[in-house]
């Protein structure tokens, strides 16, 4: 199966099991979400989203972070997961954790 282009906010919040304003709330404290808009004006984010998703709802919520130790641990690695082994050790722990819960 093809990888998605783009999901949205929707489809996000179930990947997630998270509402919707904590999404909006993490894209507004993190530069490393760039979601684009559709012509309706829903928010569509891109794989690298999800990718950087993952991992703010990791470090906030499974290792008990606060949103500004989230920011300086992607601040330090630039926004990149690529960079960090340990970030993308983490990413695809989750990953496994989601599709166990699908």
């Amino acid at each position: 199966m093809a990888e998605k282009l783009f999901y949205s906010m929707g489809e996000l919040a179930e990947m997630f099991d998270v509402k919707t304003s904590l999404i909006r709330h993490w894209e507004s404290q993190f530069s490393v979400l760039k979601p684009k808009r559709n012509k309706k004006g829903n928010r569509l984010f891109s794989p690298q989203d999800v990718e950087n998703l993952n991992v703010i709802y990791h470090l906030v919520k499974e290792q008990g972070m606060t949103l500004e130790g989230a920011k300086r641990s992607l601040k330090q690695n630039r926004g990149s997961v690529a960079r960090d082994s340990e970030l993308l050790e983490r990413l695809q722990r989750v990953r496994a954790l989601l599709v166990e819960v699908r």
